[in-house]
């Protein structure tokens, strides 16, 4: 169990930036994301720290270690890649044997630890079935198992659930969070998908364009996003232009162009918000935190949108022609419709003040 620390890392592919100035330190034992859209980094980034690319400047320490220019079978990894690479020829035990031979163990070692794997990973009964005689959701659970087999320092997966459908992602999300807990091993995780990292995650990496936006645990990330990109990728978020009216104490009124006056609190910000009056500042507010009824700050609106999705209710509500998403747990009532006046309150501290 290793801790992996990036220091100035560039990566130039021809004059295009893969990855621009990166300094990341991630703790031994911890379960560590690079959460961004296509095209970030964050893939480069990995296979920098795998050791298939060699940063264009920068250090990557694995501890005090410099693994910077260091082979990728010397680095004592395992890694799970996002189409698995099994050997369809091979049965289960020996796709998950194969890192085992490489490294000379014998045969009685490689048996034992092969059987202990499997079990860990609930293929107990699978070791003589072939690849292609496997669910989707088996064969992740293959190259999970032949990565964690040979005992890694440090355990890389790049997008390993995107093969899988919604209901067998979840499980394999629970199974590989699960694993990790238990093995305490460093694990660096690449995804695009922001409710992973959320449910997975002890920190998030956020990126964009090769750089690094924001790092921070779920609920850093979630509820004090440093700019806009954050705060809308990262979940849903009303983003709306408004200028600093008045400051007092703690108390903060915004307004927007067409009148829509709101009350946030000064603490609510990001550091790079300019929070001074006259300033315009962008506020993100979370669709689930609008209430139905009157408030702190009362609005009224009218419906322009429902979308029933079972365990919550959607609304997109036009206020002063501004549209606002709220969401709503379904209680089982009756839904409001299109059209219908609707009066809504967004308490204080749900308004963030962002920077750009």
């Amino acid at each position: 169990m290793k801790g992996v620390r990036l220091k100035d890392i560039t990566k130039m592919f021809g004059n295009v930036h893969g990855v621009k100035e990166l300094n990341i330190d991630i703790q031994p034992g911890e379960f560590f994301t690079f959460l961004g859209p296509s095209g970030c980094g964050k893939t480069t980034t990995l296979r920098m720290i795998a050791g298939f690319y060699y940063p264009t400047e920068g250090k990557i320490f694995f501890d005090d270690r410099d693994v910077t220019t260091l082979q990728p079978n010397k680095r004592n990894i395992g890694m799970v890649f996002q189409n698995y690479a099994l050997f369809p020829h091979m049965t289960v035990n020996e796709n998950i044997a194969f890192g085992l031979e490489v490294r000379k163990f014998s045969k009685a070692e490689i048996k034992q630890k092969v059987d202990q794997v499997r079990e860990l990973v609930r293929l107990g009964q699978y070791g003589e079935r072939k690849i292609n005689e496997l669910s989707g959701g088996q064969q992740q659970r293959v190259a999970l198992a032949r990565a964690l087999v040979i005992e890694p320092d440090i355990l890389l997966l790049d997008e390993p659930l995107s093969n899988l459908d919604a209901k067998l992602r979840e499980e394999t999300r629970i199974e590989i969070k699960r694993l990790q807990a238990e093995l305490g091993v460093t694990t660096i995780y690449v995804t695009h998908d922001q409710t992973e990292a959320m449910a997975m995650s002890d920190r998030i990496m956020v990126m964009e364009n090769g750089y690094v936006q924001q790092i921070g645990t779920p609920q850093e990330i979630y509820n004090r996003p440093v700019n806009r990109f954050v705060s809308t990728f990262i979940g849903e978020s009303n983003t709306i232009e408004m200028t600093i009216t008045s400051i007092d104490g703690e108390q903060v009124v915004a307004e927007t162009g067409p009148g829509v006056s709101l009350r946030g609190r000064l603490t609510n910000s990001s550091p790079l918000a300019p929070m001074h009056v006259g300033e315009t500042v962008h506020v993100s507010i979370r669709p689930e935190s609008i209430q139905l009824g009157g408030g702190e700050n009362g609005l009224t609106g009218t419906i322009k949108f429902v979308e029933f999705t079972g365990m919550s209710v959607h609304y997109l509500v036009d206020i002063s022609g501004i549209t606002f998403k709220m969401m709503s747990i379904n209680t089982g009532g009756e839904l409001l419709e299109v059209g219908d006046a609707i009066r809504l309150n967004i308490p204080t501290r749900s308004l963030y003040f962002l920077g750009e």
